[in-house]
């Protein structure tokens, strides 16, 4: 397993909201999480396969039109049990891969897909991390969006505390982002999708994409 996924074991998921999602996000890397959470809300539709799911945060504040069909897919089996666990009012399925391998499972396509703040855990550049959308590409509707969050390694768009977390999250593995940057990541969008549209907030960047 990967250590950006070994990390997160039940002690870390019950600290990763106030720490990450109120702290880091607002103060780090000034990007609030209420901003990712319209995000969600603006995207998500009521037949959704979240990937990298940490500890389902934003599936269980985000707004729903009706009753949702909701996907899981981590390789951690913590995150999906205390994901799974916290909308368990809306019965997800789970399943738990390697999304940078090729699914072994079969699963049917949706109508969204989320990667929120999973890019930048995953090692190596875009390039590299490229495999993930060739993987979920195909589980996608014609009409269905695909959308994410990642945290880039541009220590330009932190502060101090924000440049110094970078370096020993990379060091430690739980990141790998040290050469993600914005050029990359439309590149590989425009190489996997028809349209797509990316924009940033602080040292985050936030996109869509469509096939």
């Amino acid at each position: 397993m990967q250590d950006s996924a070994k990390v997160y074991n039940k002690l870390l998921l019950s600290i990763y909201d106030l720490y990450v999602l109120t702290f880091s996000n607002r103060f780090v890397w000034k990007c609030p999480s209420s901003r990712i959470l319209e995000f969600y809300d603006l995207n998500i539709s009521n037949n959704h396969l979240d990937v990298g799911v940490g500890t389902g945060y934003f599936l269980d504040k985000c707004r729903f039109h009706e009753t949702p069909e909701i996907a899981i897919l981590d390789l951690n089996a913590n995150s999906l049990a205390a994901t799974a666990q916290r909308i368990k009012r809306y019965h997800p399925k789970s399943y738990q891969a390697d999304i940078m391998q090729p699914l072994a499972m079969e699963l049917p396509k949706f109508d969204s897909i989320a990667i929120n703040y999973l890019l930048h855990c995953l090692p190596g550049n875009f390039f590299e991390k490229e495999i993930v959308f060739k993987n979920l590409v195909p589980l996608l509707n014609p009409h269905g969006v695909l959308f994410g969050s990642t945290i880039l390694g541009d220590q330009s768009k932190t502060n101090g505390l924000g440049k110094k977390l970078l370096n020993i999250y990379n060091a430690k593995g739980i990141f790998g982002n040290t050469q993600d940057n914005l050029a990359d990541l439309k590149q590989v969008l425009a190489r996997n999708f028809q349209s797509y549209s990316v924009y940033e907030i602080g040292a985050v960047a936030l996109f869509t994409a469509r096939i």
